[in-house]
């Protein structure tokens, strides 16, 4: 059975007349008739009442059109989309990031996916990790992309790659000519810090805890674009995703090691949702993206 056999099949039971549908599909009656023919005999089946001047679909012909039409509509969509990818989807997706994609990675991929898709609104929200997952699970949005939550019950997460933390201080502070640090060399360190309600804050207490560090936490910012202007600023140090920082001449940026922090971005969304082709082909364009992010 091919596919021409039934878009056959189903131009002879919407006209009801063999001429009229070989007209429509370009071919000659002859030859309807006979793929027809071939179609009935590899079913077994009759289709089609010739007995009348209008042809009627028999009963078993009825039951295959029920269930032919939808999977027909489905591959001409298809088919659709390939030919006119500017025009195959419509509507809005809703996704959220935390600060450090939201920067350059999320920009990027929504330039690239509105380049082929410009009637979809996209709507980008920059949040913390752990709202991005209560809003996920809420339905309020469609997409995440942040870090592995600890409550994975009501989503999945599709890691994308590690990402290494690094030191970030002025060009005047004492450890910028400094190739590494060691995370005990930050003991007594003045530094700004997200708040603890965030969990890159819990893994950075963790790795300080680890080397026997306790850094002077002078500030604390909900928010990465302030506490680097702050740093550029003071003599504050903070440690922050390396890819969150733009290149500037009075910044540096410092691997940390013993140990060295380490989180593991990725994408989430909610467990059993039904990803649209809008959140599909987004995720798509992140997973290209983050392997250039990565390195």
């Amino acid at each position: 059975m091919e596919l021409r056999h039934l878009r056959y099949f189903d131009a002879i039971a919407e006209t009801q007349n063999f001429t009229r549908a070989a007209e429509r599909l370009h071919v000659t009656q002859s030859t309807l008739s006979h793929q027809i023919r071939q179609l009935e005999e590899e079913l077994g089946l009759v289709l089609f009442d010739r007995s009348h001047k209008k042809v009627a679909l028999t009963e078993a012909g009825e039951m295959l059109r029920s269930h032919l039409m939808p999977a027909l509509q489905q591959i001409d969509r298809g088919l659709q989309a390939l030919s006119h990818p500017a025009e195959a989807l419509s509507g809005e997706i809703r996704i959220a990031a935390t600060h450090s994609f939201n920067t350059r990675l999320v920009p990027l991929c929504v330039s690239s996916f509105l380049a082929h898709h410009p009637g979809i609104k996209v709507s980008v929200e920059e949040l913390s990790a752990s709202l991005i997952a209560k809003r996920l699970a809420s339905g309020h949005l469609e997409l995440g992309v942040a870090y592995r939550p600890e409550d994975r019950s009501e989503l999945w997460f599709e890691p994308l790659y590690n990402e290494e933390l690094k030191l970030v201080v002025s060009d005047r502070h004492p450890l910028a000519r400094r190739r590494r640090v060691r995370m005990i060399e930050l003991h007594n360190c003045r530094m700004v810090l997200l708040p603890r309600q965030f969990s890159t804050r819990l893994l950075l207490d963790d790795c300080f805890e680890a080397a026997g560090a306790q850094p002077l936490v002078i500030a604390e910012l909900n928010s990465i674009a302030p506490m680097i202007e702050l740093i550029s600023q003071t003599d504050l140090a903070g440690i922050i995703a390396e890819t969150a920082v733009s290149p500037a001449a009075d910044l540096r940026t410092i691997p940390i090691e013993d140990p060295t922090p380490i989180r593991t971005p990725g994408l989430l969304w909610k467990k059993g949702a039904n990803r649209s082709p809008m959140v599909k082909h987004m995720a798509s364009l992140i997973r290209r993206a983050a392997t250039g992010h990565a390195g």
